[in-house]
């Protein structure tokens, strides 16, 4: 099987190994723009914003219940509606990027996290009934609920078309960790600025403030920075062909063990981010009956956040340069600390134990934080398809996550329980479902086939020793002097 792209005069192939060999002629140069980083700011603000409004209702669950006249489970479901609208529109995004360009699908993104927080605020008015204001609260997260997803599933695709291999993981985890970071600062902020009327007019604000950051996304740039970022996206058909081992081009042939690993890693991580996804809208819910009050809730449900935020931040540049192949190894340490901590909240939350639950949250933060980039570039690595790989695995997280919550929200305790409306039994479910998952943790393997390949070609693809001045002028100097030596921009 080979194939030869038009126009050039290069070539693919497969191994026996599944790994795709490629050919090509020498001196083909690969660039790094600085605008790379603006663009990254931009989806770092966006995806923060968008993030707040999914956990902002949770630790002010009882609260916000009572001030517009509705139950705990319809407040839950302010929450849950973000997963389930998710998991189509994600599926979609990868085809309207590939339509329509990552630009006009960040902006179109943009206007419906706009439209979303004013939505929720005309929610908030006292003069409607408890049914208008909730229908006009979960319309405002509806729309929220589409904006979510395209800077989430778009994070791997932007990192691949603009950074290089010492990059491309770490711009993967500031993209990833916006969304967390929204969640964090939405449970902090919620139940610290007033009233759940007055927190949702926050939240418009901001939501507001933000919205410039839109203009610093562009598309790809004139130069692509490696093989992979060369490359067009490839289609949601074509990457479930290929994990259904029938025909596909040779560029997104999947070996077995490729397939079996994405099938595990998408597995792994809808239990992990839906661990977390639900805790986040449930925080209020496993603590207030223990005797915690509400603001004690959402700074314990932060830290799990924040602290594996600052992990995260550490951690990426690490794999970036120096553990660049033990993507795999890594997973199979972490999983299984994150799985105990998660099971040992079935011991903790209980009253008066606040010291204790602090330390297994940051715990599984540090390490659930850690692997979310992990975890989306062995996707990419894995099929090679960058943007279709994240939406499948947000997909798991939020499918993950509408189970758990409404599997919970069912076990919620009595009013005659000791303590009343206590969350025991939704905290066993979710320790033992984290659990079961992570033991699928031994059988991946992970090789790491994308960037084996762009290694191949960043060594193939080096500038002879040559007298012509033009060329000899740009002979040992990197990509970044290059840029602002030919194109200040």
């Amino acid at each position: 099987m080979a194939s030869v792209e038009p126009g050039s005069l290069r070539s693919t192939s497969l191994d026996k190994s599944g790994i795709t060999s490629v050919a090509a002629t020498p001196n083909v140069q690969y660039r790094l723009y600085k605008r790379r980083f603006s663009g990254l700011l931009g989806f770092a603000f966006l995806g923060f914003v968008t993030g707040m409004p999914w956990a902002w209702f949770g630790p002010i669950a009882p609260e916000a219940a009572t001030q517009f006249g509705i139950t705990v489970d319809q407040v839950n479901w302010l929450g849950n509606i973000l997963c389930c609208i998710f998991i189509p529109v994600s599926l979609l995004v990868p085809v309207f990027t590939s339509r329509f360009g990552i630009s006009r699908c960040a902006q179109i993104g943009t206007l419906l996290a706009l439209i979303s927080g004013w939505i929720r605020y005309a929610g908030t008015s006292t003069s409607l009934s408890s049914e208008a204001a909730y229908a006009l609260l979960m319309f405002g997260q509806i729309f929220s609920a589409i904006a979510q997803p395209i800077f989430q599933v778009l994070g791997p695709m932007y990192s691949e078309k603009w950074f290089d291999l010492k990059g491309r993981t770490t711009a993967t985890m500031i993209i990833a960790i916006a969304n967390p970071i929204g969640n964090a600062i939405g449970e902090l902020l919620a139940p610290l600025v007033g009233t759940p009327r007055q927190s949702v007019l926050v939240l418009a604000v901001i939501s507001t403030a933000v919205t410039p950051a839109v203009l610093l996304i562009t598309d790809s740039p004139p130069t692509p920075p490696t093989y992979a970022g060369s490359k067009p996206p490839k289609s949601l058909t074509s990457l479930c062909r290929a994990i259904a081992g029938l025909s596909v081009p040779p560029d997104a042939y999947m070996t077995f063990h490729e397939r079996l690993d994405f099938v595990i890693i998408t597995a792994l991580f809808g239990a992990l981010v839906g661990a977390t996804n639900a805790f986040s809208v449930l925080s209020g819910e496993w603590f207030e009956p223990m005797g915690y009050s509400d603001t004690t809730a959402g700074i314990i449900a932060a830290s799990l956040l924040l602290s594996g935020i600052i992990a995260a931040i550490v951690t990426a540049p690490l794999f970036d340069r120096f553990f660049t192949h033990k993507l795999g190894i890594t997973l199979k340490v972490l999983v299984p600390i994150v799985a105990v901590g998660w099971f040992s909240l079935i011991w903790a939350v209980r009253p008066n134990n606040t010291a204790a639950l602090f330390v297994i949250f940051v715990v599984v933060g540090i390490c659930s934080m850690a692997m979310l980039p992990i975890g989306l570039e062995l996707g990419v690595e894995l099929t090679r398809n960058a943007d279709t790989s994240a939406a499948v695995l947000w997909c798991s997280g939020n499918l993950f996550a509408i189970i758990l919550v409404l599997g919970e929200g069912a076990l919620r305790a009595s009013s005659t329980a000791n303590p009343p409306y206590n969350m025991n039994n939704a905290i066993i479910l979710q320790g033992t479902v984290v659990m079961v998952f992570a033991g699928l943790v031994l059988f991946v393997r992970a090789r790491q086939a994308r960037r084996e390949l762009d290694e191949a070609m960043a060594a193939e693809n080096t500038v002879p020793m040559v007298s012509s001045p033009s060329v000899a002028e740009g002979v040992g100097r990197t990509t970044e002097e290059l840029e602002s030596m030919k194109d200040p921009s």
